[in-house]
């Protein structure tokens, strides 16, 4: 069966999304509200849709690929949403990345409607997206995973199955989030400080890189730091600081300390604050602003 697809949010991520099943041979209906976005998404040969309630009307499988839980909500289960507009037997793919709760909420309300909810945040940022190699933790009944693989497979690399019930991939991509946010603030500490050391920043990346801390989360964000790129990079500030906002949310929920995952937020809050149009390397900045010292490739800088 060759499955009609849709994207609902064409951003960093959703673009990629869009991008890589036209790419695998899959008809897109997208829809975004911002206009620069749906133009370029046009560009590339997919099917612009001027409500949600046309996506679903022209779709078996969509993408929700929006911000909030209370957006992917209103677009599912809202007036002119997909549940009441899709045709019973497709697959509303939440690649978002919500609350469990927020999840199983969803999950239970299509529980009539003859539609398959697969919970499915991912993994590998825009790079991944943009390139069709995301990690999927996707939670449904395996009759449901094996049906909509193949849409599956044509933008990610990777498909975990982590669970049959609504909720079950949100709860492991806020656990993976609680260990990423520690990386990268780790990451900026450590940047920050061999700028005031005056360490280049290539020494730092050389020796990060090839040693037991180096990884694809640590690495990136060095590259970016010493390149000075602190915005427009396809990772906003405001994911990670919502991201972690989920993560602590469930460790308060479930009775589990993050003590290291609570640090990580509070050097986001920093960040997001001082920097609110930056991306995630821009915490960096927050701590070379107090210590005087910025961390280059070629060299450290003092102010």
């Amino acid at each position: 069966m060759t499955f009609k697809t849709g994207v609902i949010g064409l951003g960093d991520m959703g673009s990629g999304l869009a991008k890589n099943l036209l790419a695998n041979g899959f008809s897109v209906t997208g829809r975004d509200l911002i206009p620069e976005r749906v133009a370029a998404f046009q560009a590339m040969g997919g099917t612009v849709a001027e409500t949600t309630a046309e996506v679903g009307a022209n779709a078996d499988a969509v993408f929700v690929m929006v911000m909030k839980g209370d957006e992917a909500k209103e677009v599912i289960l809202g007036e002119g949403g997909l549940a009441k507009t899709m045709a019973p037997g497709g697959a509303i793919l939440l690649s978002a990345t919500v609350k469990p709760r927020e999840a199983r909420e969803i999950g239970a309300a299509l529980d009539d409607s003859g539609l398959h909810l697969i919970d499915t945040p991912v993994s590998g940022g825009y790079p991944g997206a943009q390139s069709g190699t995301l990690t999927m933790m996707a939670a449904a009944p395996d009759a449901v995973l094996d049906r909509f693989r193949p849409v599956m497979e044509a933008v990610s690399a990777n498909i975990h199955r982590v669970g049959t019930e609504p909720g079950d991939g949100q709860t492991v991509k806020a656990c993976l989030q609680s260990l990423i946010g520690a990386q990268f603030s780790a990451t900026f500490e450590a940047a920050a400080l061999a700028a005031k050391a005056g360490v280049p920043g290539q020494v730092i990346l050389d020796v990060f890189s090839t040693s037991s801390a180096g990884c694809g989360v640590v690495n990136n964000a060095l590259e970016k730091i010493i390149d000075r790129q602190f915005e427009g990079t396809g990772s906003h500030i405001n994911t990670m600081h919502k991201d972690l906002t989920i993560s602590l949310g469930l460790g308060e929920e479930l009775g589990v300390p993050l003590h290291t995952a609570a640090a990580a937020m509070q050097i986001f809050h920093a960040g997001r604050t001082r920097y609110p149009n930056g991306d995630n390397w821009v915490c960096t900045r927050v701590i070379e602003d107090i210590v005087g010292a910025e961390l280059h490739r070629a060299a450290a800088k003092r102010r």
